[in-house]
C-alpha cells in the first residue's frame, strides 16, 4: 500500500469503530486523539481491525506510533507492503 491508501485504511477503520466522527479533515500531524473523540478501547478496536484486515500485528509498546496519520503512514508502510486496500468491510 501506499501513503494515501494507508491513509485512507485508517479513516476506514476509525468510521467503522467511530460512525459518528468526522474524518474528512483529519490532519495528517496532529495527534488523532485531539482531533476525534477517541477513547483507549477505541483505540484499541482500531488495532484489532488492522490485525483484522490486513494480519498486522501492534505491540502494545508500539501504539504510540499510531497517534498521528504521519504515525501511522510512518509505522504501518512496511508491515502494509504489497496489501491490498480494504475499505468498507
Amino acid at each position: 500500500m501506499n501513503r494515501e491508501e494507508i491513509i485512507l485504511a485508517i479513516k476506514d477503520i476509525i468510521t467503522t469503530i467511530a460512525p459518528d466522527e468526522d474524518v474528512g479533515s483529519l490532519k495528517n500531524d496532529v495527534r488523532l486523539r485531539e482531533q476525534i473523540e477517541l477513547d483507549s478501547m477505541d483505540f484499541l478496536d482500531i488495532v484489532m481491525e488492522l490485525r483484522k484486515r490486513y494480519g498486522v500485528q501492534v505491540p502494545e509498546e508500539d501504539y504510540k506510533e499510531l497517534a498521528t496519520l504521519d504515525g501511522c503512514v510512518a509505522y504501518l508502510s512496511p508491515k502494509l507492503q504489497g496489501k491490498v486496500l480494504k475499505v468498507g468491510v
